[in-house]
């Protein structure tokens, strides 16, 4: 792989000189810097690291010229960010690729991310927040041999940190816009497109106890139709037997999954419902593979993913070898001069999630090869997660903006955590945030949330309650200035006591044009960080921390 690397960089360089004087050909970048100073500090159980300092850091650098595209990212962990794998240590160029379209046959080698459907047996993609980077290295291939038809297929293995991954991957995903491609249905009020997609791994057996399989396949069938306000999309996937979710390898379950989502708009009304069900969907291009290393699929998250701090103090990672979820979410817009929109109107919006366990257990915990749970069932299974929540948006004058937040929330550390309470944590929140713009290109914006959870023998207490407060100052185009604080009144866990603690944090950025600066000083809490359902633990600390950005 290095060779490879140095032969497609140094073949690069020369495209890089050739476009500067050549006005059909263009060069574009980026570069992000995380660093991070690490202080001892036993009220927060915080560690002092070797290096003082932790630093993650990249730089993309791309050349397209007409059908061609060419590029190559530089990566450096000198060492990682606490919160992320060890393995990223080190300096290196992981991702490299050339494209190239000919006559509608999109050509790809080196690199790339892809997605099929919405990804409940393929996606490859990069979160660095959350310290993911499953590109593929290999063949990919993109044509459309008839109007609204498209093709896509590849051959490819998955990095793994600085290494490959020893599975072979091979895919190929087909969708069809049937108002595209039948022309009895060009001017149809219904919009339907199919698809379809095929996926399989191969790895050598090596085993000396078990006969397990070297190609595991999965496949997927999805449909999207569209009429007037209404939107229906619906996917389902099925896997062959995989043991690489098993200890012993003993067990050679296959996995399912089911998502569906319906959706109404109109002006000021938007209505969505969304069901999933998931049994032993973890996809891997390797037998064993752990944590976020190798994954082959994504299950989408079917819970509101929130923004605001407290908000997201526990939040859900989906869990994919077993779970049945239900949303639902009503946003409605109160007009300008109505008796609650008054003079400029208001937004609210309603959300409500529901995840629990699959009825009979997930397919992978089981040994017997027949064993089906039930396919939808709210009864008597076990409650992983529950969140109801609204928010109230108005806009109270042409200085003043108010937002309101409350959330009430049902948290199984046991399941989401991998913890061994056996009580679920209840927790309220509630958030008000105002924006008040004090002349042009000058606006402060404050923050307060308050975080409760249930003392009832019923629940769990966990950390007890919290509150936080920010204030922010902003002179745009060019500074901001924050204050932050977040509070915990002291507790007891797991038979210790925690002391009260401020969390204070201050910041401070600047901006000019494609650059951006972030310098911050104080305490971070221990806590998980989610995106999308995916989740990294982040370990309390105390230091200095610098952001900078950049792009041309």
């Amino acid at each position: 792989m290095r060779t490879l690397t140095l032969i497609i960089v140094c073949g690069f360089i020369p495209f890089l000189n050739w476009a500067q004087d050549n006005q059909n050909g263009s060069i574009q970048g980026d570069f992000n810097f995380s660093a991070q100073s690490y202080s001892e500090d036993p009220a927060i159980n915080a560690q002092k690291v070797d290096e003082t300092m932790l630093m993650n850091a990249h730089s993309n650098i791309r050349f397209n010229k007409g059908n061609f595209t060419a590029g190559v990212r530089f990566e450096s962990y000198l060492n990682v960010l606490q919160g992320f794998d060890s393995r990223f240590d080190g300096n290196g160029i992981p991702y490299r690729f050339a494209q190239y379209n000919v006559n509608g046959l999109d050509i790809t080698v080196g690199n790339f991310y892809e997605q099929f459907g919405n990804g409940l047996i393929f996606r490859s993609y990069e979160e660095k927040t959350l310290g993911i980077d499953n590109a593929m290295d290999g063949v990919r291939l993109k044509y459309s041999p008839l109007k609204g038809l498209s093709l896509k297929g590849f051959v490819a293995t998955q990095r793994l940190f600085w290494e490959q991954g020893p599975g072979i991957i091979r895919g190929i995903d087909a969708e069809l816009n049937l108002n595209d491609a039948l022309p009895s249905l060009e001017n149809s009020k219904t919009n339907a497109i199919l698809g379809g997609s095929f996926v399989s791994r191969f790895e050598e057996d090596n085993n000396p106890v078990y006969n397990l399989p070297e190609n595991v396949a999965a496949y997927a069938v999805r449909t999207t139709i569209n009429r007037g306000k209404i939107s229906f999309n619906s996917e389902y996937a099925y896997k062959y037997n995989d043991p690489a979710g098993s200890v012993t390898y003993n067990n050679y379950a296959p996995g399912s999954a089911l998502m569906t989502n319906l959706s109404y708009s109109e002006r000021g009304l938007g209505i969505i419902l969304e069901a999933h069900r998931v049994d032993n969907m973890d996809y891997r291009s390797k037998r064993g593979g752990t944590g976020k290393e190798l994954t082959l699929n994504y299950i989408p998250a079917i819970s509101k993913q929130h923004a605001y701090t407290l908000a997201a103090f526990y939040p859900f990672a989906t869990q994919p070898m077993g779970e049945l979820g239900f949303q639902g979410e009503i946003n409605y817009t109160f007009k300008k001069k109505t008796k609650i929109g008054g003079k400029y109107g208001a937004q609210i919006a309603f959300n409500y999630s529901r995840i629990n366990g699959l009825n009979g257990g997930p397919s992978e915990l089981t040994l017997n090869r027949d064993h089906n749970p039930k396919f939808f069932s709210v009864i008597n299974e076990e409650l992983y997660f529950r969140d109801f929540n609204f928010d109230i948006k108005k806009k109270i004058s042409k200085k003043v903006k108010l937002m309101a937040n409350y959330l009430d929330i049902i948290y199984n550390k046991d399941v989401i955590q991998g913890k061994n309470i056996g009580k679920n944590i209840h927790a309220r929140v509630g958030i008000l945030e105002m924006n008040y713009k004090m002349k042009p290109k000058h606006t402060i914006r404050g923050e307060f949330q308050y975080l409760s959870v249930d003392k009832s023998e019923e629940y769990y207490k966990d950390q007890g309650d919290w509150v936080m407060g920010l204030v922010e100052y902003t002179f745009s185009p060019h500074w901001f200035f924050a204050f932050v604080d977040q509070y915990n009144g002291g507790y007891t866990s797991e038979g210790k006591t925690y002391e009260a603690v401020h969390y204070l944090n201050i910041s401070c950025g600047y901006t000019k044009g494609t650059n951006r600066f972030e310098l911050g000083y104080g305490k971070v809490r221990e806590g998980i960080f989610c995106v999308g359902g995916v989740c990294r633990n982040v370990p309390s600390s105390n230091g200095f921390t610098l952001n900078i950005t950049s792009s041309f």
